[in-house]
């Protein structure tokens, strides 16, 4: 009789020894602006907000049209 478990299907995974280790890239002496960064980031977050109020104005309008609608 055959002992149909788990126990059966044991794999044995090896790991290489050859692995090669990453190497830290080479530090650059690029400086980047703090206000080029500012700039960036007020960019973004104002596109943002734009596309939020966006959104919110759209919502309450369609708010009040379906109010009015629901009221007559």
């Amino acid at each position: 009789m055959e002992n149909k478990g788990f126990a059966d299907n044991r794999t044995s995974i090896e790991t290489p020894n050859d692995a090669v280790i990453a190497e830290k890239p080479l530090k650059t002496s690029n400086r980047v602006d703090i206000n080029v960064l500012k700039s960036k980031l007020q960019e973004t977050e104002s596109k943002e907000f734009k596309k939020n109020l966006f959104i919110l104005s759209s919502l309450i309008l369609g708010l009040g049209i379906l109010g009015i609608y629901l009221s007559l």
